[in-house]
C-alpha cells in the first residue's frame, strides 16, 4: 500500500524568533501538527523520566541534545499520528548531521522534508524577546548565561542547517523583524506556491 505524501515544513530561526508564533498560525491555516522538540523535552523533563533526566542536565546548561536521542524522541512522536496531513518541524534538525539523519543518513527512520523556513533576526533583538519571554512565562531556560549559550549555538550549528539546505533549494529566508502578520503572510505566499507547483 502507497503511503500518502505528507507535507512537512522545517522552522529554523534563532532561539525568540518567533518560530513558536509562527508554527501556531501555520498549523491552524494548513492543518499541519506542529512539533517542537524543545516542548518534547521539556514534557519529559516534567514526567521526570529518564530521557527528561538526561534532557535537563544537557539543556539547563543551554546545550543540545544528542542527535539520536532528540530524533529517535521525534520519530516516536510522529507515529502517534498516523492520520496527520503533515508536520512543522520546530526546533530540528539543528544540525548537519539531523538533516542527514532526517534523510536516512545512518538513521532508519527518515523524514522527508519538503520545505525550510528561516526567520532572520538581529542578535540583538532576539536577547531582548529571551529575556522578556523569561520574565513573563519563567522558562528555566531562559537566564542570560543561557541565553548567550542558545544563541551561540544557533550561529554555531544551525546556521549550517540553513546552508546545508539552500544547496539543496529548499530554504526560503524571511525578514523576522516585522509584524507578526507581515512574516505570516510571507510564509503562506511560501507556503502556496510550493504546494501549488
Amino acid at each position: 500500500m502507497a503511503e500518502k505524501k505528507l507535507f512537512n515544513l522545517v522552522l529554523l530561526g534563532a532561539p525568540g524568533s518567533g518560530k513558536g508564533t509562527q508554527a501556531d498560525l501555520v498549523k491552524r491555516r494548513y492543518r499541519l501538527h506542529h512539533v517542537s522538540t524543545g516542548e518534547l523535552f521539556r514534557k519529559e523533563i516534567a514526567k521526570g523520566t529518564e530521557l527528561g533526566a538526561l534532557a535537563h542536565a544537557i539543556i539547563s546548561k543551554g546545550n543540545l541534545c544528542p542527535d539520536e536521542v532528540t530524533l529517535n524522541m521525534l520519530a516516536n512522536y510522529l507515529q502517534k499520528f498516523p492520520n496527520a496531513k503533515g508536520f512543522i518541524l520546530d526546533g530540528v534538525p539543528r544540525t548537519i548531521e539531523q538533516a542527514e539523519m532526517l534523510e536516512g543518513i545512518g538513521f532508519d527512520r527518515p523524514i522527508e522534508i519538503d520545505l525550510v523556513i528561516c526567520i532572520k533576526v538581529d542578535k540583538e533583538i532576539v536577547s531582548e524577546r529571551l529575556a522578556k519571554r523569561a520574565e513573563l512565562i519563567g522558562r528555566s531556560d531562559d537566564t542570560p548565561e543561557v541565553i548567550k549559550q542558545r544563541i551561540v549555538n544557533y550561529e554555531n550549528l544551525t546556521f549550517q542547517v540553513s546552508e546545508y539546505y539552500k544547496k539543496k533549494g529548499l530554504l526560503f529566508e524571511i525578514d523576522g523583524m516585522r509584524s507578526v502578520e507581515e512574516v505570516f503572510r510571507d510564509i503562506c505566499g511560501i507556503i502556496d506556491s510550493h504546494n501549488n507547483h
